[in-house]
């Protein structure tokens, strides 16, 4: 059977996403009915649900952007990089406007013999 690392990290995802929105609306949820039989406030269980279902759901928001935003194909290309220490287009720089040249330390160099 070969191994492939997609499926796994597939399902690492889903239970990110799971865990991620569980957490916290149980946490509320328990705190509700910590406080509703402490105060004899019962339906404070109510809107601590409704908290914790909104912080689960940025929860997963979040996540899905930081994980969209490393998957994403296009990023990167056409911006411009400036290193640090050469300036800027305003700062009366050099007439690349700050563009970087490509150095060995560059991830995305390539070495042409």
């Amino acid at each position: 059977m070969k191994y492939d690392k997609s499926v796994y990290r597939s399902l690492v995802l889903i239970t990110q996403f799971g865990i991620n929105m569980l957490v916290p609306i149980f946490l509320c949820t328990i705190a509700g009915v910590f406080i509703g039989r402490k105060f004899s406030v019962e339906w404070i269980v109510i809107p601590l649900f409704v908290i914790g279902a909104l912080a689960g759901f940025r929860n997963v928001y979040i996540m899905a952007q930081k994980i969209y935003s490393k998957e994403s194909p296009s990023r990167g290309l056409g911006t411009r990089r400036v290193q640090p220490g050469h300036g800027n287009a305003r700062s009366g720089a050099s007439p690349d406007r700050g563009v970087s040249k490509h150095t060995e330390r560059d991830s995305n160099y390539v070495k042409k013999d």
